[in-house]
């Protein structure tokens, strides 16, 4: 079997191409989190906060250099936490959904019921020589 046919059976196979859907879901339900995270959620929550901006709050090492002109010839050096709690509370959000979307296709999984194991061969062969037998005595 040649590489090229083995990569092609192994890309058709249902498995992988239902990650790659998965991970574009994915993808995509994390930006929607992330949006609803900076641009819903955050603001709502700044009032409370005494109006701090999350995305804002940073702990800024050096400060920028601002030349008489008024432009910035070095930046500045800053630790922006905001911006990481913002991601913590994103992945959070995405985590959670994750396990539950995972607890409720584990239930569901569950609840269909296995299919009976079928009986050892020699419980069959025995049947059948019963089901003969009866037939030779009537």
């Amino acid at each position: 079997m040649g590489m090229i046919s083995e990569f092609k059976e192994f890309a058709m196979k249902g498995n992988l191409v239902d990650m790659a859907v998965g991970f574009v879901m994915g993808s995509a339900f994390a930006t929607v989190v992330t949006s609803f995270i900076g641009d819903v959620f955050m603001p709502a929550i700044s009032p409370i906060m005494g109006g701090v901006d999350m995305a804002n709050m940073k702990y800024v090492m050096t400060e920028a250099v601002v030349a008489a002109d008024g432009t910035i010839t070095t930046p500045e050096t800053a630790i922006s936490y905001g911006l990481f709690i913002n991601a913590l509370i994103s992945f959070i959000i995405v985590a959670f959904v994750m396990f539950m979307i995972i607890k409720g296709m584990n239930k569901t999984k569950k609840a269909e019921e296995e299919a009976p194991a079928a009986p050892p061969a020699n419980e069959v062969l025995l049947a059948e020589i019963r089901d003969l037998m009866a037939k030779q005595v009537n």
